[in-house]
């Protein structure tokens, strides 16, 4: 056992965690019954995630602000930029494949138990709201703009406190950190309980009808990830951008894919980008802002939905409103909860620029639920690697323009 253990520690995580999910897969579909009791551990590590997020972001914020020596300058303004403009693209390429591969749904009679945003103004003043939330509630509610504003505001009291009063802090960062890292050596565990969740309690036989539109929402995912992410990468840094891109993907995706919450996946990415050698300033405030701004995959999620709804009520939409579109489902994605299917609630939102009625917007709702399997896997695995991505690509931008040649191969 003890050599059993010896080799499995030298394994790498993305390795762990690949053999969880073989294993995880066999037992689902072999011996389901048997299967179903380790889905308790699929559960407590996504729990114990959540649980840790919170905590690692307010910490860890807070430390890097306390800490920053004046003058010295973080790459925020760029990441910023960065995850609107990767967010609006996103929502671009999926209006567009929604115009070359249109798709129609069977609606049945509207859900009411849904309960979607009324307009825009709602959306942005749930924005605004979240951020002078109580910071107690903020940190037991996961409100990540909440954290980050307390967070920042208390940084920035304590820059000139004690050195004992801001080693205290630094200390209680990185405990919380340590924490982290045992949690996500659980990760192959974890995995191997989502996996037979998923398989056990969905299966895929209720997708089979959907194939068409999910071919559609994968398919404008991967082309972000693989085409679109790369380019925006490749124009900042001015080198090969694939070893980076997927790097992200195998070591930040994966883990999203399975818990489906980019909150959860907060700590995954602050260890990945440990792991890149960032600039911790940076990537302690861009990760979790990115888990509740940087929501490409939401992006493409809204657009496609609320355009599968206009094909499927035959109406008719001209270039300035799928423009119009873009931009919505770019500003709506923004407003999406970092939680499994949070974008989802604001498809009635975006159908309200067509003139859909809102019970036939929620029965699209409904829709999104059902595929919500794999879209919403592969929305949120998109997310989450996107955040590390531009994290990265701004900090070696900086780094180049500072003289340092940083070798985006060498670096991953």
């Amino acid at each position: 056992m003890v050599s059993f253990l010896k080799k499995w520690n030298h394994l790498s995580l993305v390795k762990q965690i690949c053999i969880g999910l073989i294993i995880g897969i066999i037992l689902a579909v072999a011996i389901p019954s048997v299967a179903k009791p380790f889905v308790i551990l699929g559960s407590l590590f996504v729990g114990a995630l959540k649980a840790i997020a919170p905590l690692l972001v307010f910490f860890l914020v807070m430390s890097a602000i306390a800490q920053h020596k004046s003058g010295q300058k973080t790459n925020m303004k760029s990441i910023v930029v960065l995850y609107l403009l990767g967010t609006f693209l996103a929502g671009l390429i999926a209006v567009i494949a929604s115009f070359i591969f249109p798709v129609s749904l069977k609606l049945a009679a509207g859900n009411e138990d849904f309960t979607a945003p009324g307009g825009i103004v709602e959306v942005l003043k749930k924005l605004l709201m979240d951020v002078v939330d109580n910071p107690v509630k903020a940190i037991f509610n996961a409100n990540y703009i909440g954290i980050l504003s307390w967070a920042i505001l208390l940084g920035i009291a304590l820059k000139n406190a004690s050195e004992t009063t801001k080693t205290v802090i630094s200390n209680v960062s990185d405990a919380v950190s340590k924490i982290v890292t045992w949690v996500i050596k659980l990760a192959p565990l974890g995995i191997m309980g989502l996996v037979i969740e998923s398989i056990t309690t969905n299966g895929l036989k209720s997708l089979l009808s959907y194939g068409s539109l999910l071919a559609v929402l994968i398919g404008c995912m991967i082309f972000v990830a693989i085409v679109v992410n790369p380019i925006i990468v490749f124009v900042c840094i001015g080198q090969n951008p694939y070893p980076l891109v997927f790097k992200c993907l195998r070591e930040s995706g994966i883990t999203a894919f399975f818990t489906r919450s980019s909150a959860a996946n907060i700590p995954v990415n602050m260890r990945l980008c440990e792991k890149l050698g960032l600039d911790k300033d940076t990537y302690s405030v861009s990760i979790p802002l990115g888990a509740t701004i940087n929501m490409a995959g939401a992006a493409v999620t809204i657009s496609v939905l609320t355009l599968a709804a206009v094909h499927t009520l035959n109406i008719q939409v001209d270039i300035p409103t799928a423009i119009i579109l873009s931009v919505l489902s770019a500003i709506c994605a923004c407003g999406a909860s970092g939680v499994a299917g949070g974008s989802l609630l604001l498809i009635p939102l975006a159908c309200s620029l067509f003139g859909i009625p809102n019970d036939v917007a929620m029965t699209v709702v409904g829709v999104g639920f059902i595929v919500g399997v794999l879209q919403d896997s592969c929305e949120t695995a998109l997310n989450s690697s996107t955040d590390v991505l531009f994290t990265a690509a701004a900090d070696i931008r900086k780094r180049r323009k500072e003289g340092k040649r940083i070798d985006t191969e060498q670096a991953v």
